[in-house]
């Protein structure tokens, strides 16, 4: 689960990262409102495209289990972990 906010909140905030340093490249310093002001909402839309359109391909393109679930046990004092059958 983490692993999934970690992902996603990289990818929202890539976009602004890329434009930090496009502005670094032109000699502007990022740190300026100003440089930042006009581009904010397309900065937003864009994160959350790259967020929406991740977790979309994700739901297509991941592999699916098929069969039954069989949840974790204990046999003979060991823990054998759950696993689709």
């Amino acid at each position: 689960m983490t692993r999934a906010v970690v992902q996603g909140l990289v990818l929202f905030l890539l976009p602004f990262v890329l434009f930090g340093i496009y502005l670094v490249i032109r000699r502007r310093n990022p740190l300026l409102w100003s440089h930042w002001s006009s581009q904010s909402v397309w900065l937003t839309i864009a994160g959350l495209s790259f967020v929406v359109i991740s977790l979309v391909a994700a739901g297509l393109l991941e592999e699916r289990q098929t069969g039954a679930y069989v949840p974790t046990r204990i046999e003979n004092g060991r823990v054998v972990p759950g696993h689709f059958q």
